[in-house]
């Protein structure tokens, strides 16, 4: 196997249906601006409340990329 670095981001992706959707969210938002997406990890799910109801669901996302920045 040929050698590479790999770059780690974490993102925090919403929706106010579930926390799949938040994962997707975050995953496409990333696809749209990085290139050869790898691996996408779920760190952290959590929920915001209003008035003790959910109104967003929280998920916490690394996703990671084929390193190709300078030194």
């Amino acid at each position: 196997m040929a050698e590479s670095v790999y770059k780690v981001v974490e993102l925090v992706g919403t929706s106010s249906d579930s926390w799949e959707r938040a994962a997707a969210t975050a995953i496409d938002k990333a696809a749209k601006t990085l290139r050869d997406l790898r691996v996408a990890e779920i760190s952290q799910l959590d929920v915001q409340l209003k008035d003790g109801k959910i109104e967003a669901y929280r998920a916490k996302v690394k996703v990671s990329f084929k390193y190709e920045g300078g030194d």
